[in-house]
C-alpha cells in the first residue's frame, strides 16, 4: 500500500506532467507494492486537485472493456476515469498543437443520463431505463506516464493507467442523439478514418458484449466507494476499436452510418 504522502506526491507529479507536457516515469516502478486501490487513490487525489482549481466534473469514462486490451495488461476487469469540463470539444474541433503529449483516438458510444444511478445490483436494463440518449463520440487518450521505461524496458501496467485518470484527456461528441430503445446498441458500429484512410472498424458488442453492460459495471464499482452517476453526466462506455495515433495535422473521423459522424483535427 502506498502512504498518503506518496499518493499526494504522485498526483502532483501527474498534474505537473500534464501542465508541462513532460511525462513522468512509471509509478508502478517507483512504487513496487502499488495495487489497484492505490491507483484509484492517486487518480482521486489528482481529480480532487483539479476540482479545487475550478474544473467541473461532467461524467465518467470506462476503459479496457475489450478482451484484447485486458489480455494485454493481464487483467479481467475494466477500469474507469473521470471526465471534466475542460476535456470537452465540439464536433469537428481543431485540437491546438501542443495541447496533449501523445494523443490517440478511440471511437465509443457515449451515454447521457436522465436519472441518477447507484447500487450494487444495477443491470444493463437499469442503465437503459436511466439513459436520456446515447451519442457517437471520440475519446482522446493521452499518457502523462511513459508507456515504457527507457532503462528497464518495463511496460506501463494497469495501475499506471488507472492513476493517470485511465489515460483520458478529451471527449468529442457528435452524430445524432439516439434513444436508448431506438436500436440494439450492440449493433451500432463505426468506421474510423485518419485522413480518409480506414484505420479501424468495430461494433458496440465489442464492449463487454453490450455497452450498457459496461455502464452497469461502472455503477457497481462507484457504489462500492459511495459514489454514483448523476443526471446529465456523460459516460463513455468503452472503445470497440484499437487506439488510433493522432498525428499532427491529421483529421480523425468516426462514421457511425445512420447515426452520423464525429471528428476532430489535430493542428
Amino acid at each position: 500500500m502506498m502512504r498518503p504522502d506518496e499518493i499526494e506526491a504522485a498526483a502532483r507529479a501527474l498534474d505537473e506532467a500534464e501542465r508541462t507536457r513532460r511525462q513522468i516515469g512509471l509509478l508502478s516502478l517507483a512504487n513496487p507494492d502499488m495495487d489497484m486501490d492505490d491507483a484509484y487513490a492517486v487518480q482521486a487525489a489528482w481529480v480532487e486537485a483539479k476540482l479545487k482549481a475550478g474544473k467541473k466534473r461532467t461524467g465518467w469514462k470506462i476503459g479496457l472493456t475489450s478482451k484484447a486490451m485486458q489480455a494485454a495488461l493481464n487483467i479481467d476487469i475494466p477500469d474507469s476515469g473521470v471526465l471534466l469540463d475542460d476535456m470537452m470539444f465540439a464536433n469537428g474541433a481543431t485540437i491546438p498543437q501542443g495541447r496533449f503529449i501523445q494523443p490517440r483516438i478511440e471511437a465509443e458510444i457515449a451515454f447521457v443520463m436522465k436519472a441518477p444511478m447507484e447500487g450494487a445490483g444495477v443491470t444493463a436494463e437499469d442503465v437503459l431505463a436511466a439513459t436520456d440518449y446515447v451519442q457517437p463520440s471520440l475519446e482522446i487518450l493521452d499518457t502523462r506516464i511513459v508507456r515504457k521505461d527507457p532503462e528497464t524496458g518495463r511496460m506501463r501496467t494497469v495501475f499506471d493507467t488507472i492513476a493517470d485518470n485511465a489515460a483520458n484527456a478529451g471527449v468529442v461528441l457528435g452524430g445524432r442523439r439516439i434513444g436508448p430503445g431506438e436500436t440494439d446498441l450492440a449493433w451500432i458500429g463505426a468506421i474510423v478514418r485518419r485522413d480518409d484512410e480506414i484505420e479501424e472498424t468495430g461494433l458496440g458488442a465489442g464492449v463487454l458484449g453490450h455497452p450498457a453492460t459496461s455502464v452497469a459495471w461502472l455503477v457497481r464499482r462507484l457504489s462500492a466507494y459511495g459514489e454514483r452517476i448523476e443526471p446529465g453526466q456523460v459516460v463513455l462506455s468503452g472503445s470497440f476499436v484499437r487506439p488510433v495515433e493522432a498525428l499532427p495535422g491529421s483529421v480523425i473521423e468516426a462514421d457511425f452510418g445512420p447515426f452520423g459522424t464525429v471528428s476532430c483535427r489535430f493542428a
